[in-house]
């Protein structure tokens, strides 16, 4: 009985992950994921970190960034972004978080960084 409980238990979170789906196609300015090594863009660079919280272990979405509202506030009409990159990691203290609720709460920072383009 042990047994079959603790490899259900391991299947579980085996199976669980957080995800974080970024749709670029709705943004309304034009955005290119990586620039010519030979021509390299030229602009302001711009990083925004903001935070991402899942629940049972990584299974539900409590809250998650929004890349429209990120690029939004850092663009103004007639501009693009070039070179944009998003990394998603956890700090000790979302190590922590995660370890005292047994993975109930899981939180991630998302940072979103690119150069703005003059058009």
């Amino acid at each position: 009985m042990k047994v079959s409980v603790a490899c259900t238990l391991t299947l579980m979170l085996a199976l669980a992950g957080c995800s974080l789906t970024l749709d670029a196609s709705h943004l309304g300015v034009p955005a290119t994921l990586a620039s010519s090594a030979s021509a390299p863009v030229e602009g302001t660079p711009f990083s925004v970190t903001s935070r991402a919280v899942y629940g049972l272990w990584g299974v539900v979405k409590f809250s998650e960034p929004s890349l429209q509202r990120t690029l939004a506030s850092q663009l103004a009409g007639g501009q693009a972004v070039a070179n944009v990159r998003v990394r998603v990691r956890s700090k000790f203290s979302d190590v922590l978080i995660t370890g005292l609720t047994l993975g109930l709460v899981v939180p991630r920072a998302v940072t979103i960084e690119g150069v703005i383009v003059e058009k």
